[in-house]
């Protein structure tokens, strides 16, 4: 049985979903937990590392690798394909680390129907005002794609009621510390700790 936990976090584009997962991840810097380094066949933005933040790769080879049932799910976004290792994610689960995958509902959704112990949480933004005003403060992307991320927004924010927990991003620290308890009353769960700590119970229930 698997020691990690696979976590889901969703939210659009805008709502602090990558912001919220790096501080988590500075919080922790013990590899205990670590997202998922997904397949892309998007271009890579500025300060982006090819198998750091993503693999990116050509279309016709993510397309071979759809053939060959490599992904743990996959779905096309925005008109590029993104994608999540199967055997990556158990190898970590099976080290005991807990996995990020950062994707939409469509694969959260195809997640969950193959694993149903997988945690998700859906991140949403104060208001569609706030939602607008970070992404013009990003300066990458122009008007017309603004528009069409604000409008895909709608549609991903509609299936909030098919996720595990809601996180609102309106005050960053408390968001962040609401997503941590939830990483760590996954962990404390008694199966989880059983095979985390099995020495140690083996050692208090020995016989004298």
């Amino acid at each position: 049985m698997a020691s990690g936990n696979l976590f889901i976090l969703a939210a659009p584009s805008g709502a602090g979903k990558s912001s919220l997962i790096k501080a988590l991840l500075e919080r922790h810097q013990d590899r205990s937990m670590q997202v998922s380094v997904s397949h892309t066949t998007r271009q890579p933005r500025p300060g982006e590392q090819d198998a750091v933040h993503y693999h990116f790769v050509a279309k016709s080879e993510f397309e071979q690798l759809i053939k060959q049932d490599a992904f743990f799910e996959w779905a096309e976004v925005f008109g590029n394909y993104y994608g999540t290792s199967k055997q990556a994610i158990a190898d970590t689960l099976e080290r005991g680390i807990d996995v990020f995958l950062d994707i939409d509902w469509q694969g959260a959704r195809q997640v969950k129907a193959l694993m149903p112990q997988t945690i998700t949480v859906f991140i949403a933004p104060p208001s569609r005002a706030e939602l607008l005003r970070r992404l013009q403060s990003r300066g990458q992307d122009s008007e017309a794609v603004i528009a069409d991320r604000m409008n895909k927004a709608r549609a991903e924010i509609s299936h909030y009621n098919e996720f595990d927990y809601v996180v609102v991003n309106d005050d960053f620290d408390r968001a962040l510390g609401e997503i941590e308890a939830l990483v760590i009353s996954q962990r404390l769960q008694q199966p989880k700790q059983a095979i985390r700590h099995a020495d140690l119970f083996a050692e208090l229930l020995k016989e004298d």
